[in-house]
């Protein structure tokens, strides 16, 4: 029957089809109000409702509004993030290559964005700081607009020579600035400063020559002269001389007899600047082979305009076979200076059919050939190989904790520190009332403490009497120093029924303040009573015990609270009685 009647008043067409009047609180959908008596205390109530609706409906904008405010804050911060997420990658080249578009998209570890700032050497400044940071300002005009900003480069690659007779330009302080801030590059920044000396770089190819061999590193001879003065010795001629540290042809001069060899010792004396001196070759071609990562190309070089020098004027350039000779020259000299991820070996390939080693380059090599964009991929592939194995993860800083802060102590909590085995006293519960400006009767607290050392339990070993209190006993001298200031005063008279105590109880135990207090005895000194305190507080410190003390006793823990408890409850008697 009751399911009957539930399925027949859950049909809508039943209810539906209900006359006016009848069962109306099913045909809403929503059960109304019931009608409020008429009497003022329902309209307080609706009051009361409005105002409460009110109340939570201003508590539920103001819960929107920090909502938005967060979400706000939120994305702020995660679009700060993801600037902060940002590797600065600055790359010292000429404007002709765009390296930004090669690096877009790339990611360190995976989650940081490259930046890319380019600039040559004379469009930056620099300054290192002892703890290994280095910042960059940087000038350059695009579009004829000039671009002003300054950053902390977080890798760095060169591209240029940062050391250039021709240009009278040396740009050796800024790798210096670069090792100084612990800045990661690619060649590394100790390579790229020997680099700027041709004659210690063919030192090193020396080195080589020594180990490997004419045969299998055949090393053209070369005399240097680290100025004007020495050059007497007449050499074998036809031979060409290299003043100083020049690129791309500059300071070089064939030398056919001994008087232009002493008009060149005159230039090189102008120029206050070392020379060297290499027997002349005729070539046929040149040959390079360069070494980008784990990449190798060897190129061969005929000049065109019948010069001797290959690299200025016209020059046919093609592609040949990397050979195993080859590929043996360029790791060889790879090994250089801790290691060369980009270089390139010049030769040069005589009529007589025998190559010679004049040069090797470093990562400011130019890119030659056909296949330029590949060699630019490759660089790019290497330096982001480099970044995400010399840059490190930045760690999340974790929150930090707040740490704890000691308490002052006082001369007596610091004694009771030092001594091993003992507990720091506690203590005494704030007053109740202000303090007065007279403190108690010192009779009356003489007498007080004779009759707690009558009824006080057994002492300890030693004859030394609890230090202080039980929990319980505090919380009850905490009630009682609550009373009423005036109460105390008014008690001052019943202080001589202290007086009437048996005389036999007061020798039976000497009083508290006679016996003496020798480190031995008392393993913490007793505080003594300000003149300022009132009778609570002489009270307080004549049951002066601590927890410590309780627990090394050898009374049952239930019965030193019941004796506590007596002891206490005779005391008020006799303090607080009519």
């Amino acid at each position: 029957m009751m399911n009957f009647l539930r399925r027949r008043l859950s049909d809508s067409s039943f209810i539906a089809n209900l006359p006016n009047g009848y069962m109306t609180d099913l045909q809403r959908p929503e059960p109304p109000q019931p009608p409020p008596p008429v009497s003022p205390a329902p309209e307080r109530r609706q009051a009361s409702q409005s105002a409460g609706s009110s109340f939570f409906s201003s508590i539920s904008n103001a819960v929107k509004q920090t909502t938005a405010a967060a979400a706000a804050g939120l994305t702020e911060q995660t679009s700060a993030g993801a600037a902060k997420k940002a590797k600065i990658l600055l790359i010292i080249d000429e404007p002709h290559t765009d390296w930004a578009k090669l690096f877009r998209g790339k990611k360190v570890h995976g989650e940081y964005d490259i930046r890319v700032e380019q600039a040559e050497f004379a469009e930056i400044n620099l300054m290192a700081q002892a703890d290994g940071t280095c910042t960059v300002d940087m000038q350059v005009f695009r579009n004829g607009t000039r671009v002003v900003r300054s950053f902390k480069p977080d890798f760095v690659i060169v591209r240029q020579h940062p050391y250039s007779m021709a240009e009278n330009e040396d740009f050796r302080n800024f790798i210096i600035g670069f090792q100084y801030g612990n800045l990661p590059s690619v060649n590394s920044l100790e390579s790229i400063y020997n680099f700027c000396d041709k004659p210690w770089v063919f030192a090193q190819l020396a080195n080589i020559y020594k180990r490997l061999g004419p045969e299998k590193f055949p090393l053209i001879e070369q005399v240097f002269y680290p100025n004007h003065k020495e050059m007497l010795t007449m050499p074998t001629f036809p031979i060409v001389v290299k003043i100083g540290h020049a690129h791309s042809g500059m300071g070089k001069v064939k030398v056919e007899n001994h008087y232009d060899f002493q008009d060149i010792a005159s230039v090189v004396a102008l120029a206050n600047t070392y020379a060297t001196t290499e027997p002349f070759i005729d070539s046929k071609y040149d040959i390079r082979i360069q070494k980008i990562g784990s990449n190798y190309k060897a190129y061969m070089r005929t000049s065109i305009s019948g010069n001797w020098k290959t690299n200025t004027g016209s020059a046919m350039l093609e592609q040949i076979a990397m050979t195993e000779r080859y590929r043996l020259w360029v790791d060889a000299c790879s090994e250089m200076f801790g290691g060369l991820d980009i270089c390139a070996v010049k030769a040069v390939h005589g009529k007589d059919g025998k190559d010679y080693i004049i040069e090797v380059m470093d990562c400011t090599m130019p890119l030659i050939g056909e296949h330029q964009a590949e060699d630019r991929e490759l660089v790019t592939e290497l330096v982001l190989g480099k970044m995400n194995l010399l840059i490190p993860r930045t760690p999340i800083p974790s929150p930090q904790r707040p740490t704890a802060t000691q308490q002052p102590q006082s001369g007596s909590l610091k004694e009771a520190q030092t001594q091993p085995g003992s507990f720091p006293q506690q203590r005494p519960p704030p007053q109740g009332g202000p303090i007065q400006p007279q403190g108690p009767h010192p009779q009356c607290q003489d007498q007080l403490q004779q009759q707690h050392a009558s009824h006080e339990g057994p002492r300890l070993q030693g004859g030394v009497r609890p230090a202080g209190p039980p929990p319980l006993l505090q919380r009850q001298l905490s009630q009682a120093t609550q009373q009423p200031q005036t109460a105390l005063q008014s008690q001052r008279p019943q202080s001589q029924s202290v007086k009437r105590q048996p005389e036999q109880k007061m020798q039976a135990q000497p009083p508290l303040r006679s016996q003496p207090k020798t480190p031995q005895q008392q393993p913490q000194p007793q505080p003594q009573p300000h003149p300022q305190l009132n009778k609570s507080q002489s009270l307080t410190n004549a049951f002066n015990f601590t927890e410590s003390s309780l627990f090394r006793s050898n009374l049952n823990e239930d019965e030193a609270k019941a004796e506590t408890i007596r002891n206490l409850r005779k005391s008020f008697a006799s303090l607080f009685s009519d």
